[in-house]
């Protein structure tokens, strides 16, 4: 029988196997970033802090399936999480800090086509309005 230790290396060994696979390691840029919500509805996900957000989050932002699940309390919105794995997943935040902390612990759940903004996410904001006024 595998150790809980055991089992947790070999997720984690799983996801890095997976993002070696993806451009850039999973770190997508604006234009990738509005492809995967417009075209292949992907889940964002706003981490930001609530100290950080400044205005909208993507979800009052009216972005498709996006939803505000804070950093400092994710693990309370776990349950908004798509229960396929193979769902694409793209997070964000202000400088990816956040985003990239949360993308391996949705890898380290399972999931496999989780995806980080690798720009502000303030920027996909007013680029989402621009883009559907």
């Amino acid at each position: 029988m595998k150790t809980l230790d055991q089992n947790v290396t070999e997720r984690v060994k799983a996801a890095i196997e997976l993002d070696t696979k993806k451009p850039m390691l999973g770190n997508v840029d604006m234009a990738k970033a509005l492809e995967l919500i417009k075209e292949v509805g992907a889940v964002l996900l706003d981490v930001r802090p609530p100290a950080k957000v400044v205005g909208e989050n993507a979800e009052e932002a009216n972005i498709p399936n996006a939803y505000y699940t804070p950093y400092p309390s994710f693990t309370e919105y776990l349950d908004i999480l798509p229960k396929n794995k193979d769902a694409v997943i793209l997070i964000a935040c202000l400088k990816g800090w956040f985003a990239n902390r949360v993308m391996g612990y949705l890898e380290a759940l399972g999931y496999e086509n989780v995806y980080v903004l690798g720009a502000n996410i303030e920027d996909l904001i007013a680029a989402h309005k621009a883009h559907t006024k």
